[in-house]
């Protein structure tokens, strides 16, 4: 019987248990942290408007003007490529010696290699900076594990809404800077008509823009940032420790008999230490681990395997499939679409988690990629008979809101690696993982997609093969997703 006093007056029901309140969030640190996510889709992006004619300009194709696009794309792909190679390797090092020393690392080279892209004259010049420009850049994930480790599970996802407005402001960004400051003689001849320097590099100003904010970015992460992994070791005992394990030769000690309540303590300490250890990369290699990285993949495939064909078709003839958009309006089109979705993220998803929960808005998110896709043509067949009138913009609006909930599955997706990590140690190397998958999936899906497209416009009868394409990313996600479970996971769950 319970000992709690029950009279006429209790209530039969009990009243529903209170959500816990959400803790505030340490907006010092996070504000910095977002401060610094800023440099990747800087770095990134500024290159777009001008590499075609930078391309040009070095003679790598002789004049021959379809060749252009292939190696502005393998500039393009470069960049994630070797941020597959590396982005594993820099969390778990992470994991090791403490997230700001890889921040630190990893802001350093993209100002260095930033600087290097804006003084190359030859193609392979431009191959190296680029690659070195992704392989010291492992920073994506090792920022995602400092979010969890500054937040807890009542505003975690408050957090991760966040996390698109350094993507979208940098990508908003990012190619202005680079349009408007590239060749800036020509741009800007009353200041920059006499610098023979500008002459000789004319890309160089477009790209020492984003350098120079990645080396304040880490001045200011050197002096403010504060580090976030409780189980860092300093690298020269780390070091240590490899050689001596290399070195070592073992013995056998004898086991020591222990009572049971040493025994209970001794397994206790073992547990935590346990929690406190990075695992070994194959221990990672766990089934929730790989869903919730599997998932992040194929998202990432179909979103920016559809933004990359979403310009093109825009900009391409009403009469070969597209919208005959000049760039101005295509500009202005993305900038409002980024604008939107960072947002609708800040001011509604942490609010629309806590009432659906991650599962719910994730399934929605991945599923509305199938409408977001048939609007492409049906936008084509509108405006054929209509011209750009206010059905096809509304029609526009209406793929701008699909993508804009195709994105809300970021923030859940990022909840799900946060919980599939084994133990906290391992939060980096896990993140590392998960970014890895992504890494190869950007630098496979605009090539993949844009290929497509330019087959379905090349021939009548293939009209339709972009499409079947995007339509099958959309379809593995979604079966991906049902791979997630209702709730997340917990340390507890096998």
């Amino acid at each position: 019987m319970s000992s709690q006093a029950i009279d006429e007056e209790t209530p039969l029901l009990q009243p529903r248990q209170r959500k816990k309140s959400r803790t505030p969030l340490p907006w010092r640190q996070f504000s910095i942290i977002l401060f610094l996510q800023l440099a990747e889709p800087l770095t990134s992006q500024v290159i777009a408007p001008f590499t075609p004619q930078l391309i040009r300009d070095i003679g790598i194709t002789n004049g021959d003007e379809t060749q252009v696009g292939y190696y502005v794309g393998l500039l393009h792909s470069l960049f994630f490529a070797t941020q597959a190679l590396t982005v594993l390797h820099w969390s778990r090092v992470s994991d090791h010696i403490g997230r700001k020393p890889v921040i630190l690392i990893g802001l350093f080279g993209l100002s260095a290699s930033m600087y290097c892209f804006g003084l190359s004259k030859t193609f392979w010049g431009l191959v190296m900076s680029r690659s070195l420009n992704g392989a010291l850049n492992g920073n994506i994930g090792v920022m995602k594990s400092m979010m969890v480790e500054i937040t807890d599970s009542t505003n975690l996802a408050q957090a991760y809404a966040y996390m698109p407005i350094a993507w979208s402001s940098g990508s908003t960004l990012g190619p202005y800077i680079g349009g408007s400051l590239s060749n800036p003689v020509d741009q800007f001849p009353d200041i920059f008509g006499g610098w023979e320097f500008f002459k000789m590099y004319p890309y160089f100003l477009a790209c020492a823009v984003p350098a120079t904010f990645s080396a304040l970015a880490c001045l200011v992460a050197f002096l403010f940032l504060k580090e976030t992994s409780p189980h860092r070791v300093p690298l020269r005992q780390l070091t240590a420790a490899k050689f001596s394990k290399i070195f070592a030769v073992k013995s056998i000690s004898p086991t020591p008999v222990l009572s049971p309540e040493t025994s209970d303590n001794e397994n206790t300490e073992e547990l935590r230490k346990e929690d406190e250890t990075p695992l070994p990369l194959h221990a990672l290699l766990i089934p929730r681990v790989l869903i919730a990285a599997g998932n992040y993949a194929t998202l990432s495939l179909v979103e920016i395997a559809f933004r990359a064909v979403q310009p093109v078709f825009f900009a391409t003839p009403l009469e070969l499939g597209g919208l005959g958009l000049d760039p101005p309006r295509i500009g202005n089109i993305l900038s409002i679409y980024g604008v939107v979705n960072g947002l609708f993220q800040i001011f509604f998803f942490a609010d629309l988690h806590d009432r659906f929960g991650s599962k719910a808005i994730y399934s929605v998110s991945i599923v509305s990629g199938i409408p977001m896709v048939l609007t492409l043509p049906l936008i084509n067949a509108l405006a054929r008979t209509q011209g750009l009138s206010w059905s096809v913009w509304s029609l526009v609006a209406v793929q701008l809101a699909l993508a804009i909930a195709l994105n809300l599955g970021y923030s859940c997706i990022f909840i799900y690696i946060a919980a599939a990590s084994p133990n906290r140690a391992s939060l980096g190397a896990t993140n590392g993982i998960a970014q890895l998958l992504v890494s190869i999936m950007r630098a496979i899906g605009p090539a993949s997609a844009a290929s497509m497209f330019s087959i379905s416009i090349k021939t009548p009868e293939h009209a339709w093969f972009v499409y079947y394409y995007l339509m099958s990313l959309v379809c593995v996600g979604i079966g991906a997703s049902l791979l997630l479970p209702r709730k997340v996971w917990t340390r507890s769950t096998d």
